[in-house]
């Protein structure tokens, strides 16, 4: 299912669960005030000039390894871990309540969470729950059936060849409408299957598809043969799929068809059986992302000997189910995905992965606990004031931006007042009355979580969008800013220290959640979101002139990352580019909301550093993080963010205050020469 487009200051992303066991106790969350600045992280005898990111961060990076459960470690994860602690404890309390009434929030919350802690119920049962899906399969006797079989996979989380879903009409913001985007794929990057550098994990990759073959009853031999035309297959649909900068850019991927001529486009895949069966309701027109993907699909499809489209089936069944499933599936899907592919020595605890489950497929109902114990009232009070202090920043460096001309600023004005601010949690719940939860089967209670969530999905098709509705919940360790409903999200879980402190002086504040916010405000008018209008629509309101000088300053950004590497691996410029552009736009827009303060004019030092120097600290601190080898390798080739060492470093390279309040001299390593720094927004 393609979720709506959302742009997030940090991907976090959680390994499925497996089997280890819960500890005998939880640790009691700290309660003690956290300094502003912790002046023991930092190392001073490090050049700020020189390494700014470990300037302010070495000692930490010294003192805080990567756990053995971990790819990468920093301070987004410490706040994670924090907010599991609290979390768990919510679960923990609510598990324990033997008088839930049957229905309730408290019941679900606590037979969900309990069935995916019995693994011994998990472990007896083994592969068995697999076996109705693959008899759906193995019942598939024609390619003309494949379409309904595919939508009745779809609506249970089951991927395969390409997403469908619900999502707003980027030509027309108030609607919903049905899209389809490219998928299929088991690897986590269209070049794997393509380039000679990654044949390793090519041939790694087939040899775990077979291992999870044998372990769901298949004879090694067979299943080496089924691994092998898997890969094939998949390659096959590498080759059609766009790259991820070529997926970034909305114009190109908007294409709206009706549903003849979708039909006419794929004459071997019958789509009405196929929405029918994915419970999607009636509907005229849809946006088909990649039409030459889809067309593509069908050739594949027409070209591929059903045989060999039954077992990749069974294997997208087998590998999205893994982790639900017996000790064996669940380490086997770790080895490959969380080991081989990004260095993760070892599962996190079983705990702590049904939890994320918990708090996934129950978002909403374990967030409105989270937010009545964790979020006090004064956190989203001051939160709005920084809002609206960022906002009128940002229209002020857009009124006396000297590249864009004032047809242009106006309308950048209007959308800027239009932005719509979230804040802490949203005002209405989801009702997850219709969703059923046992104490038997971990499995299908994800699995029904997922048919649940895909009829919310299918159900808004032809209907207004719901401007109330959040697309994180309040416990997540994140933001977002939404091009489609031209609004920013801070959920409460982000509004923690190092991004937020209420014991903090501004400066610390404005470096912090500041830049959080002026990152997200950014985004309204990077790359990708300068395209959307006021509305949410995808609608050009720039000047051409004012639109070429744009695309001249954000190549300076793509050449300055494209010449920055970590350890030896290339950031790819152009794929980062919208965040690149956030990431320096909501340095600017804090530091110049932060120049409004008292604080800022008053300009006293504290513990030796001065207002500027705290702000840019602060700034370096929420970057803190060290990453294994084959995470950073993973992450310059498919994350659109750059890594943390490049988004402390080469975006202060381009900050004119950064170079006053550190003195930083052409002789330095952080030193950019004035024509050739990045100045956007």
């Amino acid at each position: 299912m393609k979720k709506r487009k959302v742009y997030a200051m940090m991907i976090l992303s959680t390994l499925a669960a497996g089997c280890a066991q819960k500890p005998a106790e939880t640790p009691e969350p700290k309660k003690e005030v956290v300094p502003a600045i912790e002046l023991s992280n930092m190392d001073t005898c490090i050049n700020p000039a020189d390494d700014f990111f470990r300037y302010a961060n070495n000692n930490w990076l010294k003192n805080n390894p990567i756990p053995e459960e971990y790819s990468t470690y920093g301070a987004f994860t410490e706040i994670d871990e924090h907010n599991e602690i609290l979390i768990q404890d919510i679960i923990n309390e609510v598990s324990k309540d033997t008088s839930a009434t049957q229905g309730s929030v408290a019941q679900k919350i606590r037979d969900f969470y309990n069935a995916g802690m019995d693994t011994v119920a998990i472990n007896e049962r083994g592969y068995s729950e697999l076996l109705p899906y693959f008899e759906m399969v193995d019942a598939l006797n024609d390619k003309a059936d494949l379409a309904e079989l595919l939508g009745q996979m779809h609506s249970n989380g089951v991927g395969g060849f390409f997403y469908a879903g619900g999502s707003t009409d980027p030509k027309n913001a108030d609607m919903v409408i049905m899209h389809l985007y490219q998928g299929g794929l088991s690897l986590t990057d269209r070049d794997d299957y393509l380039v000679d550098e990654t044949q390793e994990m090519r041939d790694k990759y087939v040899e775990h598809v077979a291992k999870m073959f044998e372990l769901t009853g298949t004879d090694s031999i067979e299943a080496a043969k089924k691994a092998q035309n898997i890969l094939a297959m998949e390659t096959q649909l590498a080759k059609n799929s766009l790259s991820r900068v070529e997926r970034r850019d909305p114009d190109r991927t908007y294409n709206k068809r009706s549903r003849q001529e979708l039909q006419a486009s794929t004459p071997n895949f019958n789509w009405d059986k196929y929405f029918d069966a994915a419970g999607a309701p009636a509907f005229d027109s849809l946006n088909v992302g990649m039409p030459d993907f889809i067309a593509a699909v069908d050739k594949v499809i027409l070209n591929t000997d059903l045989n060999t489209i039954k077992d990749y089936l069974k294997w997208k069944i087998i590998t999205s189910s893994a982790s639900m499933l017996s000790s064996d599936l669940d380490e086997e899907n770790f080895r490959f995905y969380g080991n081989y592919l990004y260095g993760q020595e070892a599962q996190q605890p079983r705990w702590r992965r049904i939890l994320s489950a918990t708090s996934g497929c129950l978002g909403e109902a374990v967030g409105q606990l989270y937010v009545e114990k964790h979020f006090p009232a004064e956190a989203k009070e001051r939160m709005l004031n920084l809002v609206g202090n960022l906002r009128t920043a940002l229209g002020e460096r857009i009124k006396n931006l000297d590249w864009m001309s004032d047809e242009t600023k106006a309308k950048a004005l209007h959308k800027l007042d239009c932005f719509n601010v979230k804040i802490g949690y949203p005002d209405k719940w989801k009702d997850y009355s219709k969703y059923e939860v046992t104490p038997e089967s971990y499995f299908e209670n994800v699995h029904r979580a997922i048919r649940f969530e895909n009829e919310i999905d299918m159900a808004k098709i032809g209907k207004p969008v719901d401007k109330d509705e959040w697309f994180m919940t309040p416990q997540t360790v994140n933001a977002y800013y939404s091009p489609e409903m031209n609004e920013i999200v801070f959920p409460a879980a982000i509004l923690q220290p190092p991004f937020f402190n209420m014991d903090a002086d501004d400066a610390v504040n404005y470096g912090g959640i500041g830049v959080v916010i002026g990152h997200e405000m950014t985004h309204g008018f990077d790359d990708q979101g300068c395209k959307y209008d006021e509305k949410g629509n995808l609608n050009n309101w720039w000047t051409e002139e004012d639109a070429t000088k744009f695309n001249e300053r954000t190549a300076q950004l793509v050449k300055l990352f494209n010449e920055f590497q970590v350890r030896g691996y290339q950031i790819n410029g152009e794929l980062t580019l919208g965040e690149n552009i956030a990431d320096l736009g909501g340095l600017n827009i804090a530091w110049d909301a932060y120049q409004m303060t008292d604080e800022a004019k008053a300009n006293q030092s504290i513990d030796g550093f001065t207002p500027a120097q705290r702000f840019f600290i602060s700034y370096g601190t929420i970057w803190r993080n060290n990453s294994r080898d084959k995470y950073i390798e993973r992450q310059v080739k498919t994350d659109v963010h750059s890594p943390a060492e490049a988004r402390v470093n080469r975006t202060l390279g381009s900050m004119p205050h950064f170079y006053e309040a550190f003195e930083i001299l052409p002789e330095n390593k952080m030193y950019i020469a004035p024509e050739e720094r990045a100045a956007i927004w």
